[in-house]
């Protein structure tokens, strides 16, 4: 008896303002699938307009999983993230339909595809002292620190993100070994799914950066600054916590802060989901065994699914 194939499963993977939201519910309707959302702001409840949340109507029926699960006062971990995706990704195949799996947190991605590396876990008393250098030396100043112990980490954390170069931090004072090094020694835990992995963006950066700017300045419009502050006056969030450091809320959050005008805001939060997309650009170049597609070029949807069936066909043969 010939054992059975892995069942299909896509990644649909993209840098922001991409047209992946649009394209996935096309795929789902085409391909009788559910989407499971590949997106770390997009687990919150309340944060809507700046994560570009698809409403129930730009959903098109298509059931959404892993969206408006947490309040922003929790977190959710890439370890976490993994567990339910999987759960999520048997129970939709065992129902007969294909799971997509759509967005642009490639961290997640990733650990889909090569596992989850076991870290040591966090100590109090080394966070507390980060929390002290950061204060007193500035992101930049650790930023260098992780540089010397850890290039490739170095590389990979921008440092505007403090909050995971003082996990690489921890990690090292802690183990004594570089992040890099618990990646590298992970066992290679492959999903018994085959995946067919799709990639959506612009030609041409520059289209991609007026895309950016001209959204933010539509989430403007639709009562953005309101959103945000709607949390800021909960007084349980802090501008620490990973909900409030997304992209957009992090700069809203400092301009309710009075840390600056509306403007430099604006500037601010375009300029930060542009470096966001940069850094999504370079986690999509290592995928060689995507299949990818220009944003707005004809046909788009024929062409996917056609990719699809090709790669759905190999399989069973």
């Amino acid at each position: 008896m010939l054992d059975r194939p892995n069942p299909p499963a896509i990644f649909l993977m993209g840098p922001t303002a991409s047209g992946k939201t649009a394209l996935s519910v096309q795929l789902a309707q085409a391909l009788n699938g559910e989407i499971i959302s590949v997106d770390s702001a997009l687990v919150f409840k309340g944060m809507d307009i700046g994560t570009a949340k698809p409403t129930q109507e730009e959903r098109g029926g298509i059931p959404h999983h892993l969206i408006d699960i947490l309040d922003p006062a929790e977190s959710f971990s890439t370890g976490q993230f993994r567990k339910q995706a999987l759960a999520l990704m048997d129970d939709i195949t065992r129902n007969g339909k294909i799971p997509i799996l759509v967005g642009g947190t490639m961290l997640y991605f990733n650990v889909l595809n090569s596992g989850l590396a076991v870290l040591p876990e966090a100590d109090p008393v080394i966070r507390a002292k980060l929390d002290q250098d950061l204060e007193q030396l500035g992101k930049e100043a650790l930023h260098q620190r992780l540089a010397d112990i850890d290039p490739e980490s170095a590389a990979r954390i921008h440092p505007n993100d403090p909050q995971r170069v003082q996990r690489a931090l921890e990690v090292y004072e802690i183990s004594g070994k570089p992040l890099t090094s618990f990646f590298t020694a992970a066992q290679t835990q492959d999903i018994p799914y085959q995946k067919i992995k799709l990639i959506i963006a612009p030609q041409d950066r520059v289209v991609l950066h007026d895309i950016i700017a001209w959204r933010f300045k539509q989430m403007l419009e639709q009562g953005f600054i309101d959103e945000v502050e709607a949390l800021y006056n909960r007084r349980d969030l802090t501008g620490k916590m990973p909900s409030i450091r997304a992209v957009g809320y992090r700069q809203a959050w400092s301009y309710l802060q009075g840390e600056y005008d509306f403007e430099t805001m604006i500037d601010k939060a375009i300029i930060a989901t542009r470096q966001l997309a940069k850094r999504q650009f370079t986690w999509l170049r290592k995928e060689i065994d995507a299949a990818s597609f220009q944003t707005g070029q004809p046909d788009l949807l024929a062409k996917v699914l056609e990719e699809v069936n090709n790669k759905t066909k190999k399989m069973r043969a």
